[in-house]
């Protein structure tokens, strides 16, 4: 839930100057990676964020600018509904476009409409009026190498408590570390996986390919293999089955569940890549320095299918020793 803005609630540090405060939230952001679990995080900040900017609900969704909608949603102090009721009503909603035009900075809607006027609109009546939304103040990002549109925007209930000049500088400030400690968070719990294929970037796509999170190595591999005039907003390619690993072009590419939404590895493929999981699962033992016998008790294969897939292996790459293999596997 929000902290409401006539009830916020104190804190230890609330004597403390408030940028010094503002500074230890961004500090908190960064610093909390690992305690906290990448699809918590969200809802985590803009909690957090209450006791910074008190507000009675939040918005964080990320998605695309050109459709209007967002694949990402977290909401804090408001419904489930609310999101979707907002995506319906995005070409008449008249904050949006002052928000494309200034992104990166806080937008205001009284900056936009007078209070009239707003009351009377159509967003205001079947979107905000119901939730007893008065206030409203959001900033947007867009991350142009990605085409991954972020909107952060709280809403006050009271209409006598407006977002002052200060707490407009203080989440723009805060809004542009939202989005970054975010990423970031995702990619340190990321890189400490085990199974992280070496060299490998990492983007978290929805069924259709959009991206919802890109590191910059896996923009750069696809720039290269996919030379492509605009920026890509999805993959070139279609989204492998998750749990799979394979070869897509000259690249390497692991794809797995992530709730709704996909987490894939894109590397440069090399020789070791245009094996089937078995065929690695033999030359993994093999290379350790295994016999037939052992690697076959390792794996749950016979002695002779272990043979039978060196065999091969030894074809597809070229090699006509353990030793050469070995090489594959641990360069120098």
């Amino acid at each position: 839930m929000g902290i409401p803005v006539s009830a916020a609630v104190e804190s230890p540090a609330s004597s403390e100057p408030a940028d010094l405060k503002v500074d230890r939230y961004i500090a908190r952001l960064y610093r909390s990676g690992l305690a906290i679990a990448p699809e918590r995080y969200r809802a985590w900040a803009l909690e957090t964020l209450a006791r910074v900017i008190p507000h009675d609900g939040a918005l964080w969704g990320s998605g695309s600018a050109a459709q209007g909608r967002f694949h990402t949603r977290t909401i804090v102090g408001l419904p489930e509904e609310f999101p979707s009721q907002l995506e319906a009503t995005h070409q008449i909603n008249p904050l949006l476009p002052r928000i494309m035009a200034n992104l990166e900075q806080p937008v205001d809607m009284a900056s936009v409409l007078s209070d009239e006027a707003f009351h009377k609109t159509e967003v205001y009546r079947r979107v905000f009026q119901p939730h007893g939304i008065e206030r409203i103040l959001s900033t947007g990002h867009l991350e142009r190498r990605s085409g991954l549109y972020s909107l952060v925007t709280l809403y006050r209930k009271n209409p006598d408590e407006q977002f002052s000049a200060q707490e407009k500088e203080w989440q723009r400030r805060i809004t542009y570390h939202l989005f970054n400690a975010a990423s970031h968070v995702f990619f340190v719990y990321e890189l400490h996986r085990s199974d992280r294929p070496p060299g490998s970037g990492a983007a978290v796509v929805d069924s259709t390919g959009l991206f919802h999170e890109a590191q910059p190595r896996f923009l750069d591999l696809l720039e290269t293999h996919y030379p492509h005039p605009q920026p890509p907003q999805a993959l070139p390619f279609p989204l492998p089955e998750a749990g799979s690993t394979g070869l897509v072009g000259t690249l390497g590419v692991k794809c797995e569940a992530l709730g709704d939404l996909f987490l894939v590895h894109l590397w440069t493929a090399g020789p070791l890549d245009r094996l089937t999981v078995r065929e690695r699962e033999v030359v993994n033992a093999v290379a350790q320095g295994m016999s037939f016998k052992q690697a076959a008790k390792k794996i749950g294969v016979a002695p002779s299918t272990v043979a039978n897939h060196l065999y091969r292996v030894y074809r597809k790459l070229g090699v006509f020793s353990r030793t050469e293999l070995a090489a594959l596997v641990h360069p120098p």
